[in-house]
């Protein structure tokens, strides 16, 4: 199974730090952030991984070149600012290949294990997707979608936030035009139809999404 790291976003919440170096590029405990989910990839039996490239992107690919962790990388370019997240994984899906996949947003620090759930293995009836949901952080308190046993639902339940993880078919971006996608949408509909499964996530789950995150983490790592 192959695995896709989103690295293509401008990161506003985080400027002015990103104006000069793209965020997965961005520092914390002496290394880049990217850095952390690429060994996290490695331990977890990945062997290819795609990184989706915007904002300073010739950045990402100098400083991670076509291999790291023992991964091959392979890079998906794109218009700045043009795909969002739907956009970026449907043009990169030639690179994914045909079947599941994993994609993780660039700024999540997770030590969440990343072995593919058994719904998403060959074989099996697939859902289009499978979701790792966690509990609610501060900064988004009402959440996303909910949980039925191994069931996603929009509405129902207790209310969990979408941790930018998740495994997908293919199928769910195929029929997509190319061009500007957002996720959301295309994941509500799979999930009106009763096919997304999904996860609660109890473990160390952060959005490094701003400075201050950032700093937190940083502080954390190298102990101060």
């Amino acid at each position: 199974m192959r695995a896709m790291i989103l690295a293509a976003g401008r990161g506003e919440r985080m400027r002015p730090l990103t104006d000069r170096c793209p965020k997965p590029l961005l520092p914390a405990g002496g290394r880049p952030l990217i850095g952390y989910t690429l060994d996290r990839l490695a331990a977890a039996g990945y062997q290819e991984v795609v990184i989706n490239l915007a904002h300073l992107g010739d950045q990402i690919r100098t400083a991670l070149g076509e291999e790291q962790s023992g991964l091959t990388l392979r890079y998906s370019p794109e218009p700045e600012g043009a795909l969002e997240t739907a956009g970026g994984i449907r043009q990169a899906l030639a690179l994914l290949g045909d079947e599941p996949f994993l994609v993780v947003n660039g700024d999540v620090w997770c030590d969440h294990p990343l072995t593919p759930p058994a719904t998403m293995e060959a074989g099996v009836e697939r859902p289009l997707a499978h979701l790792v949901l966690v509990a609610n952080p501060a900064h988004h308190a009402q959440g996303d979608f909910a949980l039925d046993g191994e069931r996603v639902r929009l509405e129902g339940g207790e209310p969990l936030t979408f941790s930018g993880i998740g495994w997908y078919d293919p199928a769910l971006f195929r029929d997509l035009p190319p061009g500007r996608h957002a996720l959301g949408p295309l994941l509500r509909e799979a999930i009106a139809d009763g096919r997304v499964t999904g996860e609660c996530y109890r473990g160390d789950w952060r959005d490094i999404g701003t400075p201050e995150r950032l700093a937190a983490l940083d502080a954390e790592l190298t102990g101060g």
